[in-house]
């Protein structure tokens, strides 16, 4: 990642006012055998980097749904104002609407990224009515082996104005080892200025507002407080090769939940992108064996 300065503040400009929108309602695949999965992308991402993962699961029976998280696919000056809570709002409103459903009789839920953590508020809020969690790369802390030297450095002005003028341009390997994969990235993200949406909706942002990475540490910091609540069976998955938040983010996670369920599996031949990289077949299996498990009352909690 590189840090870019912008002077653009549009931030209370429409998405129809520069002729742009791409918001759309996310994913929805209908399953048969009775279990939901609510999948959650990650922070300035898009339902598509969990369309690989969702469409395996439905074609095991389960019913899939990825909401597009709060203004996400509209212009970066509006999502760059968005807090925390407003995203959490997204995917607590799925959770509702699903639980509403006559046809399922298990929910489970699994985010990548920011999305893992948004998942855990879920498994917090409602530790009895979600049977299960899994996690797909968990971010408290940037700490992997490509986030910049002075990454430290962004806290000074978190707590200043300086935050709505700072970006974060997205850098190769984009979290992704798969070389195929990765050129098609970068072919967008290199290109692409801060105001650019074309490819948006299939790829995500090309920058990373600094607002978004303040609310994010709001986030994280609640949950890590919060952990310990935590009942519900939980898997966490996660590349030893991260290369934007290290393992110890999964081991932070596996040491502080109270569920007697859980198991953290790590992946040898991917980056952070899990859902879409090299390894994307084993983490949709990986997924499945456990909530089918947990389903089943079958789950024995192992670390792997």
């Amino acid at each position: 990642m590189s840090l870019v300065f912008s002077l653009s503040r549009k931030g209370q400009v429409k998405s129809q006012e520069i002729g742009i929108s791409l918001k759309e309602n996310g994913l929805t695949m209908k399953g048969n055998n009775g279990s939901t999965v609510i999948l959650i992308h990650g922070l300035t991402g898009t339902p598509s980097e969990m369309a690989i993962l969702g469409t395996f699961l439905n074609k095991e029976g389960f019913t899939v749904v990825c909401p597009r998280l709060a203004n996400h696919g509209e212009p970066i000056q509006i999502v760059k104002n968005t807090k925390w809570m407003e995203f959490y709002g997204s995917v607590r409103e799925a959770f509702l609407k699903v639980e509403r459903s006559a046809d399922t009789k298990n929910i489970f839920v699994s985010g990548l990224c920011m999305g893992a953590l948004l998942g855990l508020l879920l498994a917090i809020e409602f530790k009895d009515r979600i049977d299960g969690v899994s996690c797909l790369a968990p971010t408290f802390f940037y700490d992997g082996w490509n986030m910049p030297w002075y990454r430290h450095l962004i806290l000074i002005p978190y707590y200043t104005p300086l935050k709505h003028f700072l970006y974060y341009r997205e850098e190769p390997p984009y979290g992704i080892k798969n070389e195929a994969i990765r050129k098609h990235v970068h072919d967008y993200y290199s290109k692409a200025d801060l105001d650019d949406l074309k490819e948006v909706a299939k790829y995500g942002y090309p920058y990373l507002p600094l607002a978004l990475l303040y609310e994010h540490s709001l986030l994280a910091r609640y949950i890590k407080k919060r952990l310990p609540e935590i009942i519900t069976p939980i898997q966490i998955i996660q590349a030893k090769d991260d290369d934007t938040t290290s393992v110890k983010n999964s081991e932070l996670v596996y040491n502080n939940v109270s569920s007697k369920v859980k198991e953290m599996v790590l992946l040898y031949n991917s980056y952070h992108l899990v859902t879409v990289d090299q390894e994307r077949g084993t983490v949709a299996e990986k997924m499945h064996d456990f909530f089918t498990r947990v389903a089943a009352n079958e789950a024995v909690g192992s670390k792997v």
